[in-house]
C-alpha cells in the first residue's frame, strides 16, 4: 500500500507563524520560576476561557503549555510522599483557600472528611480538584 506523501512546512514559513506567537504569549518552554509563573498565569486564563471544551480552538495552546509546565515539574520540582489528604491540605494553605471555597469540587462536608482522613478522594472530586489546582489528579488518588 502505498502511503501519503505528507507536505512539511519550510522551517521560515514554522517562524514566520511561531515569532509573533511567542511574542504575545511572552514565553514558550519553562527553564525557570519565572517561566513556570508566566505560563502558569497563561494556563489559568485559558482554563477561564476554555472550561472542558476540548473541542475549543486554543484547546491546543493549553495541552502545549501544561506539557512544558509538567516537564519543568518532572525535571525541577521534588513532591515528597503523602497522603492525598495531606496533598490537599498543603495545596490549599499554599493557595490561602477555605473549605468553601472549593465548592465547585466536592461540598464543603465532603471536604471536610478528606481533609480528617474519614473519607477518600473519589475519582470524580480528584478530577475536580486537578483541575482546580492544575496539578495531575493522581496526586489525590
Amino acid at each position: 500500500m502505498k502511503q501519503a506523501r505528507q507536505i512539511v512546512p519550510a522551517p521560515n514559513d514554522i517562524l514566520r507563524a511561531w515569532t509573533p506567537f511567542k511574542q504575545l504569549l511572552g514565553i514558550t518552554s519553562v527553564h525557570c520560576e519565572a517561566d513556570y509563573a508566566r505560563v502558569s498565569a497563561i494556563v489559568d486564563s485559558l482554563l477561564d476561557e476554555i472550561g472542558d471544551d476540548e473541542t475549543h480552538p486554543l484547546a491546543d495552546v493549553l495541552d502545549y503549555l501544561a506539557d512544558q509546565m509538567k516537564a519543568y515539574e518532572d525535571e525541577c520540582v521534588f513532591i515528597p510522599e503523602a497522603e492525598p489528604h495531606e496533598v490537599l491540605r498543603f495545596l490549599m494553605e499554599e493557595h490561602s483557600l477555605k473549605q468553601d471555597d472549593l465548592e465547585d469540587c466536592a461540598p464543603q462536608s465532603r471536604i471536610s472528611a478528606i481533609l480528617n482522613g474519614k473519607r477518600a478522594i473519589s475519582k470524580d472530586i480528584a478530577k475536580k480538584l486537578a483541575s482546580h489546582f492544575h496539578v495531575h489528579a493522581d496526586v489525590f488518588l
